[in-house]
């Protein structure tokens, strides 16, 4: 294989899928400089104290909403072009590249997140798994019992799925690290601004409008391979997920969320999302799925199990790819 076979997308994502799978959040490499991430939460930071003063109307603060998103999700596509340029004329690049995706990725740190639900529910009952379930969900985690614990835990690993999974991949597949870049500065800035709180409905409505643009298609495609996943295994349902997914996917007040959470209901055979207490307010949304409500540390294990064989094909599927690309032309 030449050069120009190694710096391939395809190869290139599956690698980073590895590393992700076998490493995480790569804290050794962060001990010392900051993740990605961080400092994408303080460009957002540094940007929202100085434009987003109570003092100024909603229209002035959504349109610095606005200039934010474009300012910061610009700069992110750029640097990603910059660092692309550089990574693609050596092999020392392409290794990097790969990492830089692997890191970028979320698929153990999810898994390890949301597995710690489970552990604390079980050893430590409601107190600790409030304690667990409030790092990854935005829900308020007083108003949660060990039902309501354990199906926010699932319902975070299936939207957290598209987000911090499957759309990562999309974008780098569709746009290469400028995609990645700006789809994951898109998505933190959804993450801190994009709420529907007083502080942030004004500022914070571009970021979410654009995080919503941009999961359109990933969500669905979430969706699938939760579906697809759950046929290779009997204690999840390939035919529920999928008329779940259709029937109820609409039906969360997320544009995107409901269709992994529809699909992971209808896999597992609970409900899932329905009316759910934050701190700036109650969303009354209907149940998906048309099992009980009531979910248990052993559904979390089993949605992991279900996400873990997702993640897998996922990972099969890029090198299936790359494999039919390179390996199976003829001449």
């Amino acid at each position: 294989m030449n050069l120009s076979g190694l710096h391939d997308p395809l190869l290139l994502l599956y690698l980073g899928l590895a590393l992700d799978a076998m490493f995480g959040e790569m804290r050794p490499l962060f001990r010392h400089v900051p993740h990605p991430v961080v400092l994408a939460g303080r460009a957002i930071g540094f940007f929202e104290t100085r434009l987003n003063r109570p003092v100024r109307g909603e229209r002035a603060r959504r349109l610095r909403g606005i200039v934010t998103v474009f300012v910061l999700v610009g700069a992110a596509a750029g640097l990603g072009w910059s660092i692309q340029w550089v990574c693609r004329i050596s092999l020392a690049g392409a290794v990097a590249e790969a990492v830089i995706i692997g890191v970028l990725l979320a698929q153990r740190s999810l898994y390890n997140h949301v597995a710690a639900v489970g552990t604390a529910l079980i050893y430590g009952g409601v107190v600790s798994g409030r304690l667990a379930v409030s790092q990854i969900v935005g829900r308020d985690p007083e108003s949660l019992d060990g039902a309501g614990i354990a199906r926010a835990a699932i319902e975070s690993l299936a939207e957290n799925f598209s987000d911090g999974v499957v759309a990562p991949v999309f974008w780098y597949l569709v746009a290469g690290l400028p995609g990645l870049f700006a789809y994951k500065m898109a998505n933190t800035l959804d993450s801190m601004i994009g709420h529907r709180s007083e502080r942030y409905r004004a500022y914070g409505w571009a970021a979410a409008r654009l995080d919503d643009l941009l999961n359109l298609v990933p969500a669905p495609i979430t969706g699938l391979l939760l579906a697809v996943a759950a046929i290779f295994d009997r204690e999840h349902s390939g035919a529920g997920a999928l008329r779940i997914m259709l029937r109820d996917g609409r039906k969360h007040a997320s544009p995107n969320a409901g269709w992994p959470e529809a699909a992971m209901a209808g896999a597992l055979g609970i409900a899932l999302a329905g009316p759910r207490h934050y701190h700036e307010g109650t969303v009354g949304d209907p149940y998906l799925g048309d099992g009980s409500p009531i979910a248990t540390p052993q559904d979390i294990n089993r949605a992991l199990n279900l996400y873990f064989r997702a993640c897998a094909m996922l990972s099969a599927l890029v090198l299936g790819a790359f494999l039919v690309r390179h390996l199976m032309r003829p001449g």
